[in-house]
């Protein structure tokens, strides 16, 4: 017979055999099914926005010059000293108002002896005109002579042709006269006076009066390449002439000294017809209202000219664009959230975008952000790109 303590210590040794046995098993099951079943990878969050269309703008950079619409140099058209300056420097002046007098008194005489030259012409041709009056009759009456008649006829036509060269005579003093008179040929903001007071002027050329400058208007000239020439063709852009099919003119716009650019809008009026050799380049010509006179004629300015308007583009930002072996790709994100490299052709640049002329259609989903760490087919988690990484210049979207 056992003891009944050994008996006690024996089926204890046998619980905890079972028991640690048990642990064992559901141990080693855990780990089977932890094995089995790893914890699911987080997706990747890229950032995606939708594709839209809008019209573009494409413009056209270049570096111009303004001048002003009408520049006249005032000379004098007869010799003399400058006796008068009758204007102030650099104010605005009406055509026609008189700006200078040069001294009269020898022009003056001349048309003063030119008037009494006619005077006696017109009395030498009232006198024939009176003889040939007398000798009519008595020809007639056979009391003159054929040869009376001729002379008297002659002498009256002789008069009048005198009277007729004396008349021109005193129209060219006078003429002459007024010129001592020197008057704006256009209204505009006349110069400083070129030649002292006193000084010996005359029609040589050289006298050189004052300047008169017309620039409420200003023209601006700047230069393009022949490519631009040929960029502009394929847009159907006829530079200098108005297009009455499109909606809109390739209009021009300057910036100003400090930066900004100028409130007014010009049209390109004038296109060279041929290239310059030398340069390359051709000559096109812009007018730009200038009412204020913010614009000084003479200065370099920044154009920047409206080539064309791409109507319904696709534009998106050049950062969501991949670039291999010269080919550029985008990622779409498909409805089921899988990503789609997809090979795009791309168009003009316009500031930080640029526009997509093949390859993606409006209301698609594209990523803006992390397509780097993506794969053709890969599922990933899309959210809603910030502003911050959708920024685009009004005036690119008019």
């Amino acid at each position: 017979m056992k003891n009944p303590k050994i008996k006690a210590n024996q089926k204890l040794a046998r619980i905890l055999l079972v028991s640690g046995v048990s642990l064992i098993a559901v141990f080693t099951g855990l780990h089977f099914l932890l094995r089995k079943s790893p914890a699911p990878t987080p997706l990747p969050v890229v950032e995606v926005e939708p594709v839209e269309t809008h019209s573009v703008n494409i413009y056209g950079e270049y570096v111009g010059r303004t001048r002003p619409q009408r520049y006249v140099e005032i000379h004098a058209r007869v010799e003399g000293y400058l006796e008068k300056m009758v204007f102030e420097e650099g104010t605005f002046v009406d055509k026609g108002r008189t700006l200078f007098i040069i001294d009269q008194s020898v022009y003056r005489a001349r048309a003063e002896k030119a008037r009494a030259q006619l005077n006696k012409a017109k009395a030498n041709a009232l006198k024939a005109e009176r003889d040939l009056a007398r000798i009519r009759p008595l020809y007639e009456q056979n009391a003159a002579s054929q040869l009376d008649l001729d002379n008297a006829e002659a002498a009256y036509e002789s008069a009048k042709a005198e009277a007729s060269v004396a008349q021109a005579d005193l129209t060219q003093a006078e003429l002459t006269l007024g010129y001592t008179n020197v008057t704006s040929p256009i209204s505009g903001y006349v110069s400083d006076c070129k030649a002292d007071i006193g000084s010996l002027v005359g029609p040589s050329g050289k006298s050189l009066l004052a300047t008169i400058v017309k620039s409420d208007t200003v023209e601006v000239d700047f230069s393009m390449t022949a490519l631009d020439y040929l960029k502009s063709k394929n847009r159907n852009v006829n530079l200098g002439r108005q297009d009455e099919d499109r909606n809109w003119n390739p209009y021009v716009t300057v910036t100003l000294a400090d930066g900004s650019e100028y409130p007014y809008k010009g049209l390109v009026d004038f296109a060279s017809p041929q290239v310059d050799p030398a340069t390359g380049t051709f000559m096109v010509r812009a007018e730009m209202p200038n009412p204020d006179h913010t614009l000084l004629p003479g200065e370099f300015t920044k154009v920047k000219v409206l080539m064309d308007v791409i109507e319904n583009a696709i534009e998106v930002p050049v950062k969501a664009l991949e670039i291999e072996k010269g080919a550029a790709y985008i990622y779409v994100v498909r409805p089921d959230s899988v990503v789609e490299r997809r090979f795009v052709e791309t168009g003009p640049e316009v500031g930080n975008s640029v526009v997509i002329e093949r390859g993606l259609a409006k209301g698609e989903d594209i990523v803006v952000e992390g397509f780097h760490k993506l794969h053709h087919g890969m599922k990933v988690r899309p959210v809603a790109a910030t502003k911050e990484n959708d920024q685009t210049t009004d005036e690119d979207k008019d």
